[in-house]
């Protein structure tokens, strides 16, 4: 199954379904407060267990927030990176994020070499400006200040500082350490002063595996949060996000303003209150065309019936771009934009599929969502700006129906791994709901796999193959949808690695969007499959299995996660060359743990040996001291894969 998993995270990439409307501020290691002061930074002070697993470190950031009044917010951001290597070029450029209203003032760039000597200095007037268009973007009110440097030599370390002034008080970021993988941080201080009179709010969350703590003090006349010496996470075999070990602290303002629209945000109703009069309301207008287009779908049937006709008509004209205008990227664009000009972002597609329903008489609910491969919450105890897609809602007397709308493959009812198992907020007309999105269990997360081989005297096999995905393993797969059939068959070799194809071939692939299943079948011929042993054959059990490798490791630092529960189902029927019989086949398997469940048996059946394999992974996040007991459950399963069968000429 996890073979299928890379291979849909760089698609899920290429294709833009993953996206951000959040206004973007990159208040992280790019761009935080400036120094007033000389530094030289020598990379000789930073200790090995900092430079251990990063690719960069951060020496030293800072951020200022001044709250003068709840339409004026100064940042005075500053940072010292040093780049250890050519992976963190990227993290350490300078760049600040802004939109109309910002002003930017102070902008000072200096790059340092390893010794710490200056290597030359940098203005605002060295920076270029450019539209902030995500990938897929056409528009976007967000631009983007950023400073080329090609370095000459490694490591090296760029002092960047401006200060920012800001009229949208609703977005204050978190203060995490840092937020990617092999970053380490040698100190880092967040400053609040509010001159504003409004209440500030502010909470804390503790690692919950002790990675680090944050320290909170007092000084001159402001609250300073401060982290020191935290190693890299390295991206090892099975690590949670950044987010889920590092501790943070969250604020937010009991008022705020977002592009001139003042609103309350001390409890969830009040802000749900706020984004539906506000952001909602003066987009939910219909018109004489969007009626049309319900009047022509001549519906019938139940609620659930109508709403997939709608759904699936939606998906058939209209396609996601990224759009990022109208009260700081939030509101979407109104829904006949959407139905004249057939595209839009997720909060413009799921706008106008829900003014479709609403012509329709269903009931349906804007819903704002975290979208990440390791789910995160809202925490329902702190209220504050969040979320980065949007989806829709439509509650029926036989449960919950849930649309993404930015996908022309997407099944009716079906939320991706990225959406599923999370809480999330429905803005309704009095205020904002917490609901849950569905959690797919084992079973719904299924493979099914049926092989018909023939083993061949010349150690190569032919056969075929039907393979069917449900669930997120439907995910995994929905890749294929948008290939054609010469990247199909090039897609499913390199995938599948554990044959050595000499040709393969994928046919009748369906994707199924009323009932979210993917099937398709494959030819195949693969050499190399069995070894000689004398006058004998052998050959191992399982064809296509996951070829992962798996090392103890003692020493082993960070917690590790399955993030969802899935089943593998194989029935593998081999036909003997002609003249040949059966001499040994393993004992049935059965290996229980508290990660899973795999069973093997195999069945001799005249010239035939039937092999079903299946395989049950539980979803967790795990301490680090029961990580080898979780390597020596998967190698168990990878030598029960693995274990021969011998066939022998009849004598």
């Amino acid at each position: 199954m996890i073979i299928f998993f890379n291979i849909f995270l760089r698609f899920f990439y290429i294709f833009g379904k993953k996206i951000t409307m959040m206004k973007l501020w990159c208040v992280g290691a790019f761009s935080l407060a400036s120094f007033y002061y000389a530094q030289s930074y020598p990379v000789s002070e930073i200790s090995d267990a900092l430079k251990k697993n990063a690719s960069a470190v951060i020496r030293n950031e800072s951020t200022i927030l001044e709250i003068n009044k709840v339409d004026e917010i100064v940042y005075r951001n500053s940072s010292a990176i040093t780049v250890i290597n050519k992976d963190a070029v990227g993290f350490s450029l300078p760049k600040i994020y802004y939109e109309k209203g910002n002003t930017v003032s102070n902008v000072k760039v200096t790059v340092y070499d390893e010794k710490g000597v200056k290597i030359k200095s940098y203005s605002k007037g060295d920076f270029t400006d450019v539209a902030a268009n995500s990938q897929g973007s056409f528009y976007s009110d967000n631009r983007v200040m950023y400073l080329s440097y090609t370095p000459t030599s490694y490591p090296y370390t760029i002092e960047f500082s401006y200060d920012q002034k800001d009229q949208n008080t609703v977005f204050i970021q978190d203060f995490t350490p840092y937020n990617d993988f092999n970053i380490s941080l040698q100190k880092s201080s967040f400053k609040v002063i509010n001159k504003s009179g409004i209440n500030f709010r502010s909470k804390t969350y503790d690692s919950p595996f002790g990675f680090a703590s944050v320290n909170i003090s007092e000084e001159d006349g402001g609250k300073l949060y401060t982290y020191q010496n935290i190693p890299a996470i390295d991206q090892e075999d099975m690590v949670p996000s950044p987010k889920k070990i590092l501790p943070k602290v969250s604020f937010s303002l009991d008022q705020f303003n977002l592009v001139g629209k003042k609103g309350n945000i001390t409890t969830w109703k009040d802000f749900g209150l706020w984004y539906y009069n506000n952001l909602l309301t003066p987009v939910s207008v219909s018109t004489p065309q969007i009626k049309s287009e319900i009047t022509a779908l001549n519906l019938s049937g139940s609620t659930e019936e109508k709403v997939k006709k709608i759904y699936q008509y939606m998906q058939s004209k209209t396609r996601y771009v990224f759009v990022a205008l109208g009260i700081g990227g939030w509101q979407p664009m109104m829904p006949d934009e959407v139905q004249k000009k057939g595209y839009g972002d997720c909060k413009g597609l799921t706008n106008y599929m829900k003014t479709l329903l609403d012509e329709a008489g269903i009931k349906s609910y804007y819903v704002i969502i975290n979208s990440n491969s390791s789910p995160i919450s809202f925490d329902i105890d702190f209220p504050k700006m969040g979320g980065n897609h949007v989806i829709l809602v439509i509650p029926t007397e036989k449960g919950n129906i849930w649309l993404e709308n930015t996908s022309q493959e997407m099944a009716y009812n079906h939320l991706s791994f990225s959406t599923t198992d999370r809480n999330v907020l429905a803005v309704k007309p009095d205020g904002i709901e917490i609901m849950e999105t569905p959690s797919y269990s084992s079973q719904q997360n299924k493979e099914i796999q049926v092989l018909n081989i023939q083993l061949n005297p010349d150690k190569t096999i032919t056969g075929s193959g039907k393979f069917t995905y449900t669930g997120n393993q439907y995910d995994f797969n929905l890749v294929f949808a948008g290939l054609g059939q010469a990247e199909k068959n090039n897609t499913i070799k390199n995938t599948l690695s554990t044959l050595d194809f000499e040709k393969v071939e994928m046919y009748d692939f369906k994707n199924n969007r009323d009932l979210a299943t993917i099937d398709f079948d494959l030819n195949f011929k693969a050499v190399n499959y069995s070894k000689m042993v004398g006058s004998s054959y052998i050959f191992r059990a399982v064809p296509i299995y996951t070829n992962a490798r798996y090392h103890q490791d003692e020493n082993r630092s960070l917690p590790f996660e399955n993030r969802f529960s899935y089943e593998d189902e194989y029935e593998i029927i081999y036909k003997l060359p002609a003249g040949y019989i059966i001499e040994e086949i393993p004992e049935n398997g059965n290996v229980n743990s508290e990660f899973g469940t795999y069973k093997i048996s195999f069945e001799k059946k005249e010239d035939k040996l039937i092999v079903k394999r299946f395989f049950q992974m539980k979803k967790g996040l795990h301490s680090k001291d029961k990580y080898n007991d979780y390597v020596s459950f998967r190698k168990k399963v990878m030598n029960a894969d693995n274990s021969k069968i011998l066939i022998s000429k009849k004598s």
